[in-house]
């Protein structure tokens, strides 16, 4: 350390509390609604998942290696200057990716400058006025052609083009207005069929009137639903396999996937930085348990940040006018924020300390993981939390969209389970106590599928809060249980490498795996199957998780404190010179310690 460093423990903690609450808003503002953002670009399912899982598997590995780095060249200032400042830039340029479709993603406003729902509730019945011109070879006359119920059969849609009965492809209402466009082209969860309605008179001009009634379905996002990206793109013609063509490809992905990248890299390594370095601060004046309520604070900035940026992305849309699609507002918010991050960034407590020998922990951390048959089935199960909470981080806001949720709704959803989790922390040892470690891992896998399972059920937009509060389980107790397992299985001084390791290399890894296989399965199924093959899966390996874990060899952890006061007295009843301090035996004689260790 530096020669007389002055170490103000209240200033570093107050600094570092306000930085946590700082980048909890931040991250609020874009994460939960980054794949919004995708959908309204008019990305499919599949390349959607391609880029979360790029984006969760830069973080796994990338962070780890950009934090190592700073602590060997001691630039951790530095870089967590440059992170943010960076970040600003980054997070910008995904406002500069130009979307498929000019008029996908777009939200009509009305003169309150509020939004009219993108998608409307399935009982809303819609009544459409256009004309209808005559189907060569139809013996029907204009405006009295009768429309079959059945989906499988031709029909007419309201843009004029006939839909045939092995059609899956729909044009955009290209020549409605813009508001109309708005509720019907992303109605994915719905099937529309025109209904004739009656009138007394006989209409002479050849427009008719059509009732549109939607039939709630199960989503099919990416698919062959009306208005989903696969069918946008294929309207457009030469569409791919994944439901986009190659010049979206080149024009919407690919500077989406350079943005995104560049983001992240620059994004990932902060946590892990500003972790390291506060830990050491504190670990210098041994104030360290001090250190372990942080996270706190990073909630209630989440919880605060997700509610706040909906809000105020439902009153700043309109007003902007931006000329791309509603959701650059979270972009915004989010450079507007990381300025502000980057400024407590500069006095944020980081530890001087002499440049020493890379110690390479990550790799003495892998080490102890393939030993240990318990932290290897942690280790699996800690993937699979990953890849089932990926869905849920992915798609879970598509799902919502489609019943009529408003991204003030998404966000108060993510508030519920934060706010879940810090009430429940106070009950945290009694919990680890009752349950056991093994025991709340089992009850968090257990809560996390019945939450899968119930998102494959939604009904209406306001149906996913009540079970947000399993949250406080499935995320709050289950990493309680993790971080308590994984420190109790450490070796002396490997607790925080290990348990970075399982936060970043396993649960990034799985998020990234289930972020690329979860794009595919929305595509070829539906979500509703994603769900509930995470849920069976998850069952599964509990089962496996509580039949196994009981079977596994069970190692004493040495207390050290009791072995030193143990050695501490052999060391004074030994008669064997060999074992004594050399201390004693230079200011003892044979004579005087033979006495002592009688009297003893």
């Amino acid at each position: 350390m530096s020669a007389n460093p002055q170490w103000d423990i209240s200033r570093a903690l107050g600094v570092a509390r306000l930085l946590h609450l700082v980048c909890g808003v931040r991250d609020a503002s874009v994460t939960p609604f980054l794949t919004l953002y995708l959908r309204q670009l008019g990305l499919a399912a599949p390349w959607v998942g391609i880029l979360m899982g790029t984006k969760h598997l830069i973080a796994a590995f990338w962070a780890p290696f950009c934090a190592f780095l700073a602590e060997s060249y001691q630039k951790r200032r530095v870089l967590l200057i440059g992170s943010l400042l960076g970040s600003v830039g980054a997070s910008l340029l995904m406002v500069l990716v130009p979307p498929l479709d000019k008029d996908l993603g777009y939200r009509s406003c009305n003169g309150s400058h509020s939004r009219t729902p993108t998608v409307l509730p399935p009982e809303v019945a819609l009544t459409v006025n256009f004309t209808s011109a005559q189907e060569p070879g139809s013996n029907h006359p204009a405006g009295a052609s009768s429309l079959p119920a059945k989906r499988g059969t031709g029909i007419r849609v309201a843009s004029g083009f006939r839909k045939g009965p092995a059609e899956s492809v729909q044009e955009p209402f290209s020549h409605l207005p813009r508001n109309f466009v708005g509720s019907v082209e992303r109605a994915r969860t719905t099937s529309e069929v025109l209904h004739p309605l009656t009138s007394g008179g006989k209409d002479t001009s050849g427009e008719v009137a059509f009732k549109m009634v939607r039939t709630a379905l199960p989503l099919l996002a990416g698919g062959s639903a009306l208005g989903s990206p696969a069918n946008l793109s294929a309207a457009k013609g030469s569409s791919g396999a994944l439901g986009l063509s190659l010049e979206g490809f080149r024009r919407t992905f690919i500077p989406c996937l350079v943005s995104l990248v560049f983001w992240e890299l620059l994004t990932a390594p902060l946590e892990q930085v500003a972790d390291d370095s506060l830990f050491e601060y504190l670990d210098f004046v041994d104030a360290t348990d001090r250190y372990r309520n942080l996270w706190i604070w990073k909630l209630l900035g989440t919880s605060a940040g997700v509610c706040g940026i909906a809000a105020l992305e439902e009153q700043l849309a309109c007003v902007l006018n931006t000329s791309g699609p509603w959701g650059v507002v979270h972009f915004y918010g989010y450079a507007l924020v990381s300025t502000l991050a980057f400024l407590v960034s500069i006095v944020f407590p980081v530890p001087i300390c002499r440049r020493q020998e890379p110690s390479y922990k990550t790799v003495k951390a892998l080490s102890l993981v393939e030993g240990d048959p318990r932290l290897i089935l942690l280790a699996f199960t800690v993937f699979l939390i990953g890849a089932a909470t990926s869905t849920v981080q992915n798609f879970l806001f598509w799902h919502m969209e489609d019943h009529g949720s408003s991204e003030l709704v998404m966000g108060f959803s993510v508030a519920l389970g934060l706010l879940g989790e810090i009430l429940l922390h106070p009950f945290k040892t009694t919990l680890l106590r009752k349950l056991s470690r093994a025991g709340t891992v089992g009850l968090g896998l257990g809560c996390l599928s019945g939450q899968l399972l119930y998102y494959s059920f939604l009904w209406s937009w306001w149906s996913v809060l009540p079970v947000q509060i399993l949250s406080a389980v499935s995320n709050g107790a289950l990493w309680w249980a993790v971080g308590a397992s994984v420190e109790d299985l450490a070796t002396p001084g490997m607790e925080r490498p290990l348990s970075a390791m399982f936060r970043s290399h396993f649960y990034g890894g799985g998020a990234s795996l289930g972020s690329f296989v979860g794009g595919f399965v929305v595509r070829h199924f539906r979500l509703a199957v994603l769900y509930q093959a995470s849920c069976v899966v998850l069952l599964l390996w509990l089962a496996l998780f509580l039949s196994i874990q009981p079977r596994l060899p069970r190692e004493r952890k040495i207390s050290y404190s009791k072995l030193l006061v143990v050695e501490a007295s052999d060391t004074s009843d030994s008669e064997q010179g060999t074992e004594r301090d050399w201390l004693v035996k230079a200011s003892v004689g044979r004579s005087q310690r033979t006495g002592q260790n009688s009297a003893f």
